[in-house]
């Protein structure tokens, strides 16, 4: 059975979670790891040229989730930066050569301002909900909390391979890493406010986010399980695979209303009609079939181009 066709809006906010292969912790959190996908989540937004808004995100050991908007299917072209230089990169840190992603990522439709509040909420649940640690605060992946409470930009440095390869064989080089501060460049990472909050100032603001944390941490407090303590996490080994994986099938998006989810569910019934019929054309040879806005076509095996040119 195939992947889910993906149908991105002119316009859409979207919550995506990206999971390590096997579900091994490879973005264990420690100061490099989170100093590098810092570096790598900034460059990412920096090179969509606005057409990607990063609200909120958190970096678990063995997955992430981001809260974007985004601008037509920029955000196919945003993930495939994030996750290739993120692969390389953590890789790298943590000695993993093989694949670094078990599957696509998941990018769900989020469709009203109640809806994002509760995914901002979920992502500032992580660590907490999973009896990791006590607080918020205390996990020691990397987190927009930080930027929620204080300055909505942080600075992160960027390794730059690509003038680190073109020095190759230069007495320039010579010794030094991938991680070299040679090949540092600092670029800034800023998560701009929901758009349902931003006319509040900025301490109205931070006392919302305050609220979704303290109900978080009200809730877990109420169960009375021990944590495993930041402690703890940083002491995993990034190679560790997880005995048990929680797997659950993916929503087709988020709203308040059962209303909103049945618009959604029949438009992307039509959505994916209309894929499959210009892709049965194109599949005779037929070129001229228009696929649906935002939407990729697929492949034509040489040997059936040949034939119909």
């Amino acid at each position: 059975m195939g992947w889910p066709l993906r149908m991105f809006q002119e316009e859409g906010y979207y919550f995506v979670t990206s999971r390590c292969f096997q579900g091994r912790l490879l973005l264990r959190p420690s100061s490099e790891v989170n100093e590098v996908v810092g570096g790598v989540l900034a460059r990412a937004v920096q090179r969509s040229a606005g057409t990607i808004r990063l609200y909120a995100f958190t970096f678990a050991s063995n997955h992430f989730h981001l809260l974007v908007w985004a601008r037509g299917a920029a955000l196919a072209g945003f993930m495939q930066y994030l996750r290739a230089n993120l692969s390389k990169k953590v890789g790298k840190l943590v000695d993993w050569s093989g694949g670094f992603w078990e599957r696509r990522y998941s990018a769900e439709p989020v469709l009203d301002d109640t809806a994002l509040v509760g995914r901002l909420r979920y992502v500032l649940a992580h660590g907490v909900k999973e009896g990791l640690v006590d607080r918020s605060a205390e996990w020691p992946g990397l987190t927009c909390l930080p930027q929620l409470l204080g300055s909505a930009r942080r600075l992160f440095r960027w390794f730059n391979w690509t003038k680190r390869w073109s020095k190759r064989g230069s007495e320039d080089m010579a010794g030094e890493g991938r991680f070299a501060q040679e090949w540092a460049e600092p670029v800034e990472l800023e998560i701009a406010p929901l758009p349902c909050w931003k006319g509040l100032k900025e301490d109205e603001r931070q006392r919302a986010v305050r609220g979704l944390v303290e109900q978080v941490e009200a809730e877990a407090q109420s169960r009375g399980t021990p944590v495993l303590g930041a402690r703890a996490v940083r002491a995993q080994h990034p190679h560790t695979r997880p005995e048990h994986l929680k797997r659950s099938p993916r929503p087709l998006g988020h709203a308040s209303t059962r209303q909103a989810l049945k618009e959604l569910r029949e438009q992307y019934r039509t959505f994916v009609a209309a894929f499959r019929e210009a892709a049965a054309r194109w599949s005779r040879g037929d070129f001229s079939a228009l696929f649906p806005p935002f939407s990729f076509p697929p492949r034509v095996a040489p040997t059936r181009a040949a034939q119909v040119l």
